[in-house]
């Protein structure tokens, strides 16, 4: 694979005599419309996360405390964890943040699937191989489909009692065929006592 490489010291002569040989025909050609209007000066690169990007400011078991960057004073945090399939591709994502008076829904979950699932059968969230609860989804994107769920009081008491909970979606090639993610429960209630509380209204 390395005799494939270009040795360092032959880009570096290309690179001296690209401008050796511009010399040679524009008679030292210095205006911006030369070769120097074709070299990148870069940009700045901040030390942290750029403003609208995502990051993590704490890990909780298997979940992430993951947060919006904003001018804000205090950045927007919701509990975060990607689900993989059983050859290890990331496939979906559930993030989770609790609400302040949200009357029966404790807590709202954004789940984010990929896009080729079948949206009329719907999502099942179910806890150490209970029924579980089946979900609508709200609308499709070009990152996914996404489900905006509630979540009750007893949906967050299994979750912080489970030990696993498992998503599952029908693949819509393949309406006969279920997909199972399982969704790890380690860390949840560290997590979740430490997301935001957003306003229901």
């Amino acid at each position: 694979m390395l005799k494939h490489l270009i040795p360092l010291s032959t880009i570096t002569l290309l690179a001296l005599a690209a401008p050796l040989a511009a010399q040679d025909t524009t008679e030292q050609d210095t205006s911006d419309s030369g070769a120097a209007a074709q070299l990148d000066l870069g940009q700045p690169v901040g030390d942290g996360p750029q403003l609208g990007e995502r990051y993590s400011k704490e890990q909780f078991g298997d979940w992430d405390l993951a947060c919006i960057k904003t001018n804000a004073e205090e950045d927007p945090c919701s509990m975060l964890q990607v689900l993989s399939d059983d050859q290890g591709n990331p496939t979906a994502e559930v993030s989770i943040f609790r609400l302040e008076g949200g009357g029966q829904a404790v807590a709202g979950g954004t789940i984010v699937v990929p896009l080729e699932t079948l949206l009329t059968a719907q999502v099942t969230v179910a806890v150490d191989g209970g029924s579980g609860k089946r979900y609508n989804f709200s609308f499709c994107n070009p990152l996914g489909c996404i489900a905006q769920v509630g979540f009750t009081e007893e949906d967050i008491t299994a979750f912080r009692r489970g030990n696993a909970a498992t998503l599952t979606i029908v693949p819509a090639p393949a309406p006969d065929q279920l997909v199972q993610l399982p969704m790890s429960l380690t860390g949840f209630t560290a997590a979740y006592d430490a997301v935001d509380v957003v306003p229901a209204n």
